[in-house]
């Protein structure tokens, strides 16, 4: 059998650490690397559905504006019309 001497033991639990970390550090990294983008994709999805929202918020406001305008509109264009309409049948009585 092989005796060890403490320089070979050194030596052996060294490299074993060093192996070690030649096959873990891979490993940690992408699991690093994993763990931010997903962080990253999680935050910019949640920005993306409070954008739709206020999407949503913004396309009834302008339909509700869009809206009024065509009451307002008709509010006040029928009248003129109205008196135009008054005023021509007088000119044709005249």
């Amino acid at each position: 059998m092989t005796r060890l001497n403490s320089g070979s033991a050194l030596f052996i639990v060294i490299f074993l650490f060093i192996l070690a970390g030649i096959l873990f550090l891979p490993k940690i990294y992408f699991a690093n690397n994993i763990y931010y983008t997903s962080k990253d994709i999680n935050r910019l999805y949640a920005h993306y559905i409070s954008l739709q929202e206020e999407n949503k918020f913004l396309s009834q406001q302008l339909e509700d504006m869009k809206f009024k305008n065509q009451i307002i509109d008709s509010l006040l264009f029928n009248p003129l019309v109205q008196i135009e309409q008054k005023i021509d049948k007088e000119s044709l009585e005249e």
